[in-house]
């Protein structure tokens, strides 16, 4: 499939074929994509953890409104955001510039001082939303990359965040979830898979900006 045959071919499952999982090669290619998924300044405020367990499956169900998308699926990826974006994340960020583009300190100190200044006098809840901003990026990026590699997803905003924080140990780690995204092969069984996509005309969402002249 080229790219526009795969999006028209993806749809949110809602039910996931439990006899089938992903290979590990396909989990790889899902890894490197979260990992190269653009994010604003380059910082990266983002993990990805990654579930392949059903025990822990069933105990996130609780806490995911009853979808049962969660233990269905061959994986559950949960989109994590820093839960603190302070000058020291933001220093290690210029680190490995430095590191990788072997470029001087001088050339990376003003925009580093511009960020440290800038989210220092950002609120807690700004940074939040910003980080979160970050998370629909990736969570975009891997629908993508899901549909061109034959695989199926459902993305979710609908779960108990501080109950998935509390399952997986996140807040040891500086972490709060903030998207889920079940992934794996959908099930026959899945009606939804028969259903035409529902999407306004191109018509009536895209348009050209033709440049105009006004006279004095």
């Amino acid at each position: 499939m080229d790219s526009i045959q795969s999006l028209e071919w993806r749809y949110a499952v809602k039910e996931f074929d439990q006899n089938q999982s992903i290979p590990s090669d396909k989990i790889e290619k899902i890894k490197k994509a979260f990992n190269l998924t653009p994010t604003s300044y380059g910082l990266q405020p983002l993990h990805l953890a990654i579930i392949e367990d059903q025990a822990m499956q069933n105990e996130l169900l609780v806490h995911s409104y009853g979808q049962k998308q969660i233990t269905t699926a061959s994986h559950v990826l949960v989109i994590c955001v820093e839960t603190e974006i302070d000058q020291s994340f933001i220093e290690e960020n210029f680190e490995l510039q430095k590191e990788i583009r072997s470029v001087k300190d001088e050339v990376v100190a003003p925009f580093r001082k511009f960020l440290i200044d800038d989210f220092t006098n950002r609120s807690p809840e700004e940074i939040y939303q910003w980080s979160l901003n970050q998370a629909y990026l990736v969570m975009g990026s891997l629908l993508t990359v899901c549909a061109a590699e034959g695989l199926d997803a459902c993305p979710m905003e609908g779960f108990e965040a501080h109950q998935y924080d509390r399952i997986l140990g996140l807040n040891e780690k500086g972490l709060e979830s903030a998207l889920v995204l079940p992934v794996g092969y959908r099930s026959k069984n899945d009606q939804f898979a028969k259903f035409k996509k529902v999407r306004r005309p191109i018509e009536e969402t895209v348009f050209k900006v033709e440049t105009t002249i006004s006279s004095v």
